[in-house]
């Protein structure tokens, strides 16, 4: 099973997210969009496994307080534009904490440096569009989701599987 663990957004996060993609369209900056349905972001990108269980008690294990999450601004990697999110020293710590509990669990994960980021396009034509606002958003974060990750009608869709907080 391909998983990942994250952070799912509300709407109105949502909503500012999908703002900007659509103002991106307006510059006619192409590439493959991310469909709505699928913004998250990323905590811990495990990938393919079999070891589920191994990965909810990894999660169970991290100490979880809910924190505030905002939107930054717009940033790329390459040809992927992104916008960024901060949530303070809460968001790294639980990041730190979950990476030593999946190495504790053995569990194999992405461990590139954290660069908390939603990615809006990939192979974007204009990876440095001007005059994209991203609207001031902000959530609290109140639970941290488990998603299994599957192809289904050429497209994939990202389900939760399990989750800790409420």
């Amino acid at each position: 099973m391909r998983l990942f663990i994250a952070i799912q957004f509300s709407d109105d996060i949502k909503k500012g997210l999908i703002s900007v993609m659509h103002d991106l369209k307006k510059k006619n900056v192409g590439g493959s969009y991310s469909p709505a349905d699928n913004l998250h972001l990323t905590l811990a990108f495990i990938g393919e496994t079999q070891n589920v269980e191994g990965v909810k008690r990894a999660m169970e294990a991290t100490t979880f307080a809910p924190f505030m999450l905002s939107l930054t601004d717009l940033g790329n990697f390459g040809d992927i534009l992104w916008v960024g999110a901060k949530g303070g020293q809460k968001l790294k710590a639980y990041v730190k904490a979950l990476g030593g509990q999946l190495d504790a669990a053995g569990i194999k994960y992405d461990k590139k440096k954290f660069e908390p980021h939603i990615t809006l396009v990939r192979r974007a034509s204009n990876a440095r569009p001007q005059g994209i606002t991203v609207p001031k958003k902000d959530m609290m974060v109140k639970k941290i989701s488990l998603m299994k990750s599957e192809q289904k009608n050429g497209r994939m869709v990202y389900t939760e599987i399990f989750h800790v907080g409420s």
